[in-house]
Parts: C-alpha cells; structure tokens; sequence
C-alpha cells in the first residue's frame, strides 16, 4: 500500500492475478475430477478408497505441476529470482484445482451411508465435479463484473463441456 492509503500497482495487480487463479484452477481442477472418475470408471470397478485417492492424489500431482510451471516458467520469461516468495504464491495460487478435486471425492466416500453401488457413484461424483465447473466459472465470471446474460453464457460454456466428458463415458462403456 501507498502512503496515502492506495494499493500499489503491483499489489493490485498480484491480486486480479490471485483471483483468475482461484477460478481457473477450480474450473480446471473441477474438469480434471470429471476426467478422471470417467476415465476410472471405463476401466472397470475402482473401490471407493481407491477413487478417493485416485481424485485426491490426481488434483496433488496436477497442482504440483502448475505450481511448477508458474515458478519456473514465468521466473525464466521474467529473469527474476527464484524465491520462497514466489514459490508459496504459486502453491496458493493453484491449490483449487486441489480444492476442486474434494467435493466429488466426499461424495464418493460418503456414497456407501446412500446405499449406492460404484456405478451410481461414479454418475453423481461427475455431476458434482460439473456443477463444481459451473459454478467456479460462474463465480468468476460474477467477480470479473460479467453481465447476467455473460455469466448464463459462461455456465452454459461449462455445462456443455461438462457433458462432453460425460459423453465420452457413454461412447467409451457401449
């Protein structure tokens, strides 16, 4: 902050940059969950322990790796320093898509107190993974200032890729 009372550019700018994180990696991370349910559901019957790792460990490994081309990728273009600094705002800035990978993983442990079989399961950790999409992108959209009609658009946008996971699920199985 400046003397007189006004966030610096730089400090506005790390913010905006915080907040299109936040809703990217929650909207990637949310695509990513759908993915991978589907893709362990085409392979056959997965425990429901081993798709809550499998949902958890994936949204880890995939954190890992845009934490890893935040830091490197940008410190390089910029020539600047490596510091802890930037190490810790890149792990922050990208732990949605490790948020994003929770909500379906609870519903998948906790889908055996419904009385669900995996199949069941796995249809409706899809659908809580894209209404997650939905919804970050929605959340964005609303905070970025969109207009109603802008933000129906950019649910629409994500439900329909949302459903283009879900039909490849339906030409993989049959």
């Amino acid at each position: 902050m400046s003397d007189t009372g006004h966030a610096t550019p730089r400090v506005v700018r790390n913010a905006e940059r915080r907040a299109r994180a936040d809703y990217a990696g929650g909207v990637y991370g949310s695509m990513l969950a759908a993915s991978v349910i589907i893709g362990a559901g085409t392979l056959g019957s997965f425990p429901r322990l081993e798709l809550v790792l499998l949902l958890l460990l994936t949204g880890v490994a995939f954190w890992i790796a845009h934490v890893h081309a935040q830091v490197f990728g940008a410190r390089l273009v910029q020539q600047r320093k490596l510091d802890r600094g930037a190490v810790l705002s890149a792990c922050r800035d990208e732990w949605p898509i490790v948020k994003a990978a929770v909500p379906p993983a609870v519903v998948v442990a906790a889908s055996s107190l419904l009385g669900l079989g995996m199949e069941s399961t796995a249809w409706l950790a899809v659908g809580v993974a894209v209404a997650g999409q939905v919804g970050w992108s929605t959340a964005a959209a609303r905070r970025g200032g969109a207009s109603r009609r802008l933000m129906a658009v950019t649910a629409a946008v994500n439900l329909l890729l949302g459903l283009l996971i879900i039909s490849f699920k339906l030409f993989v199985t049959h």
